[in-house]
């Protein structure tokens, strides 16, 4: 990554003909581009891979089906259950993170989640995708009372707090990508124009450490991170109703030992 490619970005501006040409009407080229080269690639490896699926014998058949129990495993014990949807969602979601995250290492691409617009984009794919996912599991009635609860005038509150995880899912990806983007501009930085820097760097081993701390690592941790609080907000969604169902069964049984 060149030490200014944070600063001078390409920005495409379809609307000027029509005389919208604030800042906010244009596209980032790099982005676009970037987050559509992720998506090529998410297609070609489906592709590859629903190939290798119907070969019993086959290496990537083991190491795909070993990649989705742990997502498996993750949903189990964050909801008690494993639905399909939940599962393709979160594996689907941490896979295109991932990639975002450590796209950069092709040349002349960017990762897109060091842009605000995309780990904004993904936060409210995240938020809808568990308030629908609330909806469709308790019912709309349901799922509309807990935000009157323990009072009516709590609503306001509720509100700002579901929408403040926006917020905080998506600034906290764009954050820690981008300061990996400025502390690996400033090591290039460093290095460039200097045959003598780049060798030393190259033996003792801190080009090989920034690599994989500033890129493979970071990218997993953060796409991890990204996922496990989807699904941590998932399960409180579903919980909500799951634990007033207990409470009313316990009442229940209750009832019964006291005829």
């Amino acid at each position: 990554m060149n030490s200014s490619s944070m600063i001078q970005h390409l920005a495409w501006k379809p609307l000027t003909y029509f005389g919208f040409k604030h800042p906010f009407w244009s596209l980032q080229a790099n982005t676009l581009i970037s987050t559509w080269i992720v998506v090529g690639l998410i297609t070609v490896f489906s592709f590859y891979i629903s190939r290798c699926l119907k070969k019993e014998s086959s290496l990537i058949r083991f190491v795909v089906l070993q990649y989705v129990k742990i997502f498996q495993d993750l949903l189990n014990q964050s909801i008690q259950s494993c639905p399909i949807n939940h599962l393709a969602m979160i594996a689907g979601l941490f896979s295109f993170i991932f990639l975002c995250n450590t796209i950069q290492f092709i040349p002349w691409l960017e990762e897109p989640t060091q842009d605000l617009n995309t780990t904004l984009a993904l936060g409210l794919i995240s938020f809808f995708y568990v308030q629908i996912s609330s909806i469709k599991a308790n019912g709309f009635k349901k799922y509309a009372k807990h935000y009157f609860e323990p009072f009516a005038f709590m609503f306001p509150l509720h509100i700002i707090g579901a929408f403040s995880s926006i917020i905080s899912i998506s600034f906290r990806l764009f954050g820690n990508i981008f300061g990996g983007c400025v502390i690996s501009s400033l090591y290039s930085s460093m290095l460039s124009g200097s045959i003598i820097k780049q060798t030393v760097g190259l033996l003792i081993g801190t080009n090989l450490f920034m690599f994989l701390i500033f890129g493979i690592f970071e990218g997993l941790i953060q796409a991890f991170v990204f996922t496990m609080l989807t699904m941590t907000y998932l399960s409180m969604q579903l919980a909500t109703d799951d634990e007033e169902t207990d409470q009313i069964d316990q009442t229940d049984q209750k009832n019964i030992q006291s005829t």
